[in-house]
């Protein structure tokens, strides 16, 4: 069975043990979150949410919270010697799928 959820203005699809990245959430290392905005589940039976499936649920333990590789972000502007150089790093959080509950 798998569902499919949004989180962080993104839509993730999940399944049972699975680990994932997704945007920071407010929450410290160990704990369980819930997600509640379940637009899909799959599998033997397929229920379409309109626009949230209701009733079901997706429980997800926090492994850790980070922050990703920094990229740089360069703007170049041809013919006027203007530049900039600016990096970033994104903070993401680490999740363990435990359960999907229909």
């Amino acid at each position: 069975m798998y569902a499919i959820i949004e989180t962080g203005g993104k839509q993730v699809k999940v399944e049972k043990d699975q680990v994932i990245y997704v945007e920071k959430l407010d929450v410290e290392a160990g704990e369980t979150v819930t997600f509640d905005k379940v637009l899909f589940l799959g599998g033997d039976k397929t229920v379409i949410g309109a626009p949230y499936v209701k009733g079901a649920t997706v429980t997800a333990k926090v492994e850790k919270q980070g922050r990703a590789k920094k990229i740089i972000v360069f703007k170049y502007v041809d013919k006027t010697n203007e530049r900039r150089k600016h990096g970033h790093r994104q903070s993401y959080t680490k999740l363990t799928i435990t359960g999907i509950n229909a």
